[in-house]
């Protein structure tokens, strides 16, 4: 032990509480302090600026003699550069405060906080960020990410082979990022930058619910949307319709007859070429006008959010709307999608509802071949398919209603099957 220091351990550890606060010191201002209580605590005493201060270390044994000598010596070194270690530590303890109040996990909760999804969902997105993100960068302030820390995340996740949730998961830590920009907290969102970083998702099939109490439920979630109104009308008329995503955004008031309850879709819009009719139930046309109270002076139904409906330079709405409506649900692009009505639809219609697939099949715009090899125009069975659009309707305001067990809808006696 260096002459300069006079405890022991076997000192500090024997030492015992009087009915007066008694200081052992050490040396360089070093001294425990014991209180009548029983309490070891570290003090160091010092001079700055010509005032006597003190500065605590924390309690014995917690901290040990060594300890508290290397944090003196450390005090020390900072009074040799002329800085208090007492401003010191405040400053540093600011810092962290501070830190913590912006970190990623922080900010990150705040945002998932606000989001309205329904509660299986919401619980998701929480478990991919307690799990994959915050163990690696949650305590990192948010300015100061970058894309090669959001990487690294999106590589763990990668690396056990699940690439679709490693883009899920980059997704929702964008936007974390947007949200930080937006309260103040950061400047840049460096995860767009990753864009092409990471294996590509595999392809799959369009998710859709083909469970009649499930899907009651996705339309009990589509009536308490509360985003845009023309998102509302496009959500909601979806699965009456259940066109091509791109077929309903691009639909124009030119096209809709409500008159004669018809939506005829021209071939230069449809996949296959030709022309389309989509009988409209009483449901849709009321959907439709209500929508044409709000978007009729212009050209589109569902006019993009950005152009002003009737201008010149109107668009329709972004072909990913729906699908990103769906995910403010709750549901992620694995349960439901906006293509998904069509399978919804025609699993449904076919195997719960029973009705002839060529009947199914013609609505959904597929090409039918009559028993010669010619293909059917487009008002082949229209009278059956506007019947049938008038059931899946009304079966669909069933399955919303009921919030209990869904019972099979029965088609009226003598409707075409």
């Amino acid at each position: 032990m260096p002459p300069s220091d006079k405890l022991t351990d076997t000192a500090v550890r024997k030492a015992k509480p009087v009915a007066k606060t008694v200081r052992m010191f050490d040396g360089k201002g070093l001294y425990l302090e014991l209180t009548p209580a029983g309490g070891k605590l570290w003090r160091l005493k010092y001079r700055f600026d010509g005032k006597e201060k003190r500065l605590s270390f924390g309690s014995y044994p917690e901290v040990s003699l060594a300890d508290a000598r290397q944090r003196r010596d450390a005090a020390r070194k900072l009074l040799a550069a002329d800085v208090d270690p007492a401003e010191h530590r405040k400053a540093a303890k600011a810092a962290r405060a501070a830190r913590s109040a912006n970190s990623f996990e922080l900010l990150a909760r705040e945002w998932h906080g606000q989001q309205s999804w329904v509660h299986g969902y919401s619980k998701k997105v929480l478990a991919w960020f307690e799990n994959d993100v915050f163990p690696w960068i949650g305590n990192e302030p948010v300015a100061g990410l970058e894309a090669p820390d959001f990487l690294q995340v999106a590589r763990k996740i990668e690396g056990r082979g699940a690439i679709e949730s490693a883009h899920r998961v980059l997704q929702n830590c964008g936007a974390v990022m947007r949200y930080a920009i937006a309260t103040g907290r950061a400047r840049h969102n460096p995860v767009p930058d990753l864009r092409g970083a990471l294996k590509a998702s595999p392809e799959r099939h369009h998710a859709a619910i083909t469970d009649p109490a499930e899907l009651g439920a996705l339309l009990r979630a589509i009536d308490n949307y509360r985003g845009s109104f023309v998102t509302l009308c496009a959500l909601r008329l979806s699965p009456l319709v259940f066109t091509r995503p791109g077929e309903l955004r691009h639909a124009e008031w030119s096209e809709v007859d409500f008159d004669d309850a018809l939506w005829s879709i021209p071939g230069e819009k449809m996949k296959m070429g030709q022309p389309h009719i989509v009988p409209l139930s009483e449901q849709a046309l009321a959907i439709l006008r209500e929508l044409e109270a709000v978007t009729g002076r212009g050209r589109y139904a569902f006019p993009g959010i950005r152009t002003r409906s009737g201008s010149a330079s109107e668009r329709p709405m972004s072909d990913n709307t729906v699908n990103a409506a769906l995910r403010r649900l709750g549901y992620d692009s694995s349960t439901a999608t906006a293509h998904g009505f069509r399978a919804t639809a025609r699993t449904i219609l076919d195997e719960v509802l029973h009705y002839r697939p060529d009947y199914i099949e013609h609505q959904l715009a597929h090409a039918v071949r009559d028993p010669n090899g010619r293909a059917y125009n487009r008002t082949a069975h229209l009278a059956e398919r506007r019947k049938m659009m008038q059931g899946w309707a009304d079966y669909l305001d069933t399955l919303k209603a009921d919030t209990g067990t869904v019972v099979p809808f029965r088609k009226a006696s003598g409707e075409s099957r």
